[in-house]
């Protein structure tokens, strides 16, 4: 598989400098300062955290999609917010407070992947289906602790700081995207856990006949993914200094897309870490040019939809069937 996954990286190398390229034509060099990076740096974590967790549901097959990501995310920050409080005090002792606010998030996070596990793995049921379900939960449970509104933190300088401000150039909250994504690359890569998942994926039969744990292994993917989506709902919450329980409405198709795009087979056994960051990088580039050309966030959420059906259809289609045989024959010889 090394050209393939060489075609899908190259690709996406060449579309993000592309729409760099055309960013330079159809805007302002204002668009390239570095204070416009940075704040496209701080917007790219939350989507791509989210995106990485769609791309582990999609690697373990069986129609794995995970809808409930940026629900969870906001309902992590909602307990967070309302329990975090009752341990430390924000003024008194900000740097505790952010502590306990990111390890509420965390548990929370995990708790709600590891229903989401047990609904797929344990009770057998169809991933688009349990996670609609949890999403549908997890929002109402937000909702519910609320009253709709929104809660808001306040300024609490270092989370404030881990939100939106820079180390050596590079935001926080990017620069922890980035090890993240380093480490999960590594889990895949060199573990146990990584080699089943993808084999789980790919070939589910062989999988239970090799005597793998293929319950468990759902489960704890899914886990997972729960505690990617807490990480992004703590950003999201640094970010605007405030949690709501409807943040971030279009995030489900966008993780889709980063994903869909990034080359992540939706039928399983295939996804890599890179080409999602790459991917993530790409849309958001793509979506502040859209907003420097001051075009309607309507048509906005439009393209993306337009672009997954267009990947999607791309992933389907076998295109050596429309190509002569002989021309086929020659290409094989060449390569």
């Amino acid at each position: 598989m090394p050209r393939r996954t060489d075609a899908q990286l190259m690709f996406l190398v060449a579309l993000n400098a592309l729409v760099l390229l055309s960013s330079l034509a159809l805007v302002d060099r204002q668009f390239f300062s570095l204070f416009n990076f940075q704040s496209m740096g701080t917007q790219v974590p939350e989507l791509g955290l989210l995106a990485l967790g769609v791309m582990l549901a999609m690697i373990s097959g069986n129609g794995g999609i995970d809808l409930s990501g940026i629900a969870l995310a906001n309902l992590a920050g909602v307990i967070a917010f309302l329990l975090a409080p009752l341990i430390f005090s924000s003024e008194d002792a900000p740097a505790a407070f952010f502590l306990a606010f990111a390890g509420i998030a965390l548990v929370t996070g995990a708790l709600g992947g590891a229903l989401n596990g047990a609904l797929i793995g344990y009770a057998g049921m169809t991933p688009i289906i349990a996670t609609l379900g949890t999403q549908l939960l997890f929002t109402g449970l937000a909702v519910g602790l609320t009253g709709g509104s929104a809660l808001r933190l306040g300024y609490v300088q270092i989370i404030d700081d881990f939100g939106n401000m820079p180390i050596w150039g590079i935001p926080y909250s990017f620069a922890l995207f980035l090890l993240i994504a380093a480490a999960l690359a590594v889990l895949l890569k060199f573990t146990r856990f990584g080699n089943h998942l993808f084999l789980m994926g790919s070939n589910p039969k062989a999988a239970r006949f090799a005597g793998l744990r293929v319950q468990s292994m759902l489960f704890r993917t899914y886990l997972l993914a729960g505690i990617l989506a807490s990480i992004a709902g703590i950003i999201i919450a640094a970010r605007n200094s405030s949690i709501k329980w409807d943040y971030g409405s279009s995030y489900v198709l966008v993780a889709i897309l980063i994903a869909v795009m990034a080359g992540v087979r939706p039928e399983g056994g295939y996804g890599r870490v890179i080409c999602v960051v790459l991917s993530a990088m790409a849309l958001q580039i793509l979506s502040s040019l859209l907003n420097f050309m001051q075009i309607s966030n309507f048509f906005r959420d439009c393209a993306w939809g337009l672009m997954l059906l267009l990947f999607l259809a791309n992933a389907r289609v076998d295109w050596n069937a429309y190509i002569p045989a002989a021309l086929r024959g020659n290409a094989r010889q060449g390569s």
